[in-house]
């Protein structure tokens, strides 16, 4: 049975050793459906075990698996894959219904489904316009290569696009319409593409990717920047500190290695080896005041929670797209730093913390709202009060399965 909450807390407050973390879940997820859409060309090593991978990986042999009349495939609340599955299904003959939780069915779908309908896809809703479930047709019929796309909403629209344009007839282009929000990640499904031996042209707001197939290949999966961002957070929140990330590397795909240099002003130092990173407490904290999350929203949690836990008056800008996450993230952040005295207050899209009246209670509670960033981001401030119970513990499998086990073997003590 789950446990509803653990308790932590850490006696020491020092941290230090070898972390080894899983296998990027952005990485691995895109690295699926280029390797099922290759006929076999792609191999994939360090696959993530994150949950997400996992649904993502069962959702692509249950399609695969022979089958008469319409088949189900439910992704759970494998947002990425939802959004992934979307594209790759109308690429495949026969029929499907693309469903996921309760929650899933609450995140908007809809800009997608019409990108795919204007190329030709038959794609229609089970329930509620404009979210999941829905009603594929595959063995799509394109009947144009020329597709406009809002960029300012979520970048895995736009990936989910691209991963298969060069298996549609006529392949495709993207034109990107306004602002592109977590640019690094589009930057990471073309760069992994590239990899596959399928090239793109990107020129201003257009992408062209001609019809084209998978070469013969292997993909590296690197270790995951965004649970590496958990131990930033330890490291910044305890007193002594210093812990090594095999596998990390400077020239990564992943736009959360932003984390390194944010969390510069938090007086944590990064220093990148052969073998990975070494991230060590320092002193040296800046007076920088403004963040911008655009190229990096995933990590927005963990710096909110870092500064409020340090008493940092700081504000933070990008955060629009954490509304239609695993959880309404921005509310989900100003109910629980709430409970220690801090505030997150919106000003036409810019968010001020403010830490004045922050206090440090013996004992507080986190809800994680079915999201796995909730709780992954609040458990290191038991390195600053003394006790912090996490409801819903078990949320952390979707991206990170091994969290609360690496937390032991760093000295946190936690009870069920």
């Amino acid at each position: 049975m789950r446990q509803t909450s653990i308790k932590l807390s850490h006696s020491t407050k020092k941290i230090g050793g070898t972390v080894q973390l899983t296998g990027s879940k952005s990485e691995s997820n895109r690295a699926l459906i280029i390797q099922a859409l290759s006929k076999g060309n792609v191999t994939i090593e360090n696959i993530s075990e994150a949950d997400d991978t996992i649904l993502l990986t069962r959702a692509l042999q249950d399609e695969a698996a022979s089958h008469e009349g319409t088949k189900t495939i439910d992704i759970g609340p494998a947002g990425t894959a939802m959004r992934f599955m979307t594209s790759y299904l109308n690429l495949i003959p026969g029929e499907f219904i693309l469903t996921g939780t309760a929650r899933m069915k609450q995140r908007p779908i809809g800009i997608l489904v019409d990108a795919l309908r204007t190329i030709g896809a038959d794609i229609n809703y089970v329930d509620k316009a404009g979210y999941p479930p829905l009603h594929i047709k595959g063995g799509l019929s394109q009947t144009q290569e020329r597709v406009s796309i809002k960029g300012d909403v979520s970048s895995q629209y736009i990936s989910s696009l691209l991963l298969v344009a060069a298996h549609l007839e006529k392949g495709l282009t993207i034109e990107i319409d306004g602002e592109l929000t977590s640019r690094p990640y589009v930057t990471m499904t073309l760069n992994m593409l590239a990899e596959a031996g399928i090239n793109h042209n990107w020129e201003g707001n257009n992408i062209q990717i001609l019809p084209q197939k998978a070469q013969q290949s292997t993909i590296y999966v690197e270790p995951d920047w965004s649970a590496a961002s958990y131990w930033y957070a330890m490291v910044a929140l305890a007193e002594e500190a210093e812990i090594r990330l095999p596998g990390l590397k400077k020239s990564s795909l992943q736009g959360d290695i932003a984390i390194a240099s944010i969390m510069e002003h938090f007086g944590v130092k990064t220093t990148f080896e052969e073998k990975g990173i070494l991230l060590e407490k320092t002193s040296a904290l800046s007076d920088k005041t403004f963040f911008d999350f655009k190229e990096c929203p995933d990590l927005a949690q963990t710096v909110v929670v870092v500064a409020a836990a340090l008493k940092r008056n700081v504000s933070f800008t990008g955060l629009e797209t954490l509304k239609i996450k695993e959880t309404n993230r921005i509310a989900a952040l100003q109910q629980e730093i709430g409970k220690f005295g801090a505030t997150l207050t919106e000003d036409n899209e810019v968010y001020h913390l403010n830490t004045d009246n922050v206090k440090e209670p013996e004992a507080i509670t986190i809800a994680t709202y079915e999201d796995h960033r909730m709780a992954m981001a609040f458990a290191p401030m038991a390195l600053v009060f003394e006790k912090v119970h996490i409801e819903e513990p078990h949320v952390v499998e979707k991206s990170y399965p091994m969290y609360w086990e690496h937390l032991t073997a760093q000295g946190f003590d936690i009870e069920q």
